[in-house]
């Protein structure tokens, strides 16, 4: 439900337009240095502000509650808080006798029988990944030296990323994109056949972000069109190392030392200013629909960091499972 991983649990809770949205992680080991200050790089990377983003700013400071002592976590379960304080919920009043086309309004009135909160999206806002960004933050310093990096490829079936970007918001409209994320320094073994295979995880992971419409990893879909001897990575060190990538790190869902790449797919705003015909639920009728409020043009210029976030929190509970993180780091030699 709202909870992912095995050793490193990562819980997320709260509403776009409630008092506050957050994370809990559990299984976090003692000892690691751990400040406010250290989780606000990547959160300031998932702040709106740039073209293309929403107009609705939040600060998106960190207030964590529990799990840290003396500037090092306890081991106990980590309570990270975010208030929501930049919220305008009369745009979504309407809302609710037309739901809106793509958006989670609809299945999310069917899934909690009316009662959820529907302003800006309620639990099913993107607002919900700001904790998965905490966490992620936390997640990345428990798998060094591996590193995560995710960038963007195109937006609007183009890599000219500004134009494309530029010509969405003349035209009042919103677009996708596609973000690569490459994983280095990952040791070889991750990852449990059948069901728990390193693609498995991280898909399940992937696609609890909001947006995400599809992932392929290495050559993905083009390899269907490959030959096996031109899709086989020969081996070209006795550590693994292969001449090229096209498994994207992984064989038989275990990482096989080598960069893990993948790709994901991230569909337009569903939110947009377009007039769309679709349906009040109140009348029954047919009616032209333009949303009002503050959305991103293209969310997926504020995914990548997202992104970088759920696969760091993936491997950091896979290396738990391996055995590769020590449940105290640095133990202290006397009780004084």
């Amino acid at each position: 439900m709202n909870s992912f991983g095995k050793l490193f649990r990562t819980s997320i809770f709260g509403e776009s337009h409630g008092q506050l949205v957050g994370v809990l992680i559990d299984g976090i080991p003692a000892g690691i240095p751990l400040s406010e200050e250290e989780l606000l790089e990547d959160l300031a990377r998932r702040k709106s502000g740039a073209a293309g983003t929403t107009p609705r700013k939040e600060d998106d400071l960190p207030q964590i509650r529990t799990g840290v002592f003396n500037g090092f976590t306890t081991g106990a379960p980590l309570l990270i808080e975010f208030e929501n304080k930049n919220t305008r919920s009369r745009d979504y009043t309407e809302l609710r006798k037309t739901p809106r086309p793509g958006h989670a309004d609809f299945t999310a009135f069917k899934k909690f029988g009316g009662y959820e909160d529907f302003r800006g999206g309620g639990h099913f806002s993107g607002r919900l990944t700001t904790g998965l960004v905490a966490a992620g933050a936390v997640a990345k310093k428990l798998i060094s030296p591996a590193t995560v990096q995710a960038s963007i490829l195109e937006v609007g079936g183009s890599r000219d990323i500004e134009a494309a970007i530029q010509k969405a918001i003349s035209e009042e409209d919103s677009i996708g994109g596609i973000i690569e994320c490459r994983v280095e320094s990952l040791p070889s073994g991750l990852g449990e056949p059948f069901f728990d295979s390193t693609e498995a995880v991280l898909s399940h992971m992937v696609f609890s972000i909001p947006a995400i419409k599809g992932i392929e990893f290495g050559s993905g879909f083009s390899a269907a069109k490959m030959r096996g001897s031109e899709h086989n990575d020969s081996f070209i060190g006795e550590d693994g190392s292969t001449e090229t990538n096209h498994a994207g790190g992984i064989n038989g869902g275990i990482t096989n030392g080598n960069e893990v790449v993948f790709r994901v797919a991230v569909k337009p705003t569903s939110s947009t200013h377009k007039s769309q015909r679709t349906m009040n639920f109140e009348s029954g009728e047919m009616v032209d629909l333009s949303i009002e409020g503050r959305h991103d043009t293209c969310i997926a210029l504020r995914v990548p960091v997202v992104l970088e976030a759920a696969t760091a929190i993936v491997f950091a509970d896979l290396l738990m499972q391996a055995q590769k993180i020590n449940r105290i780091n640095n133990p202290k030699d006397s009780i004084v």
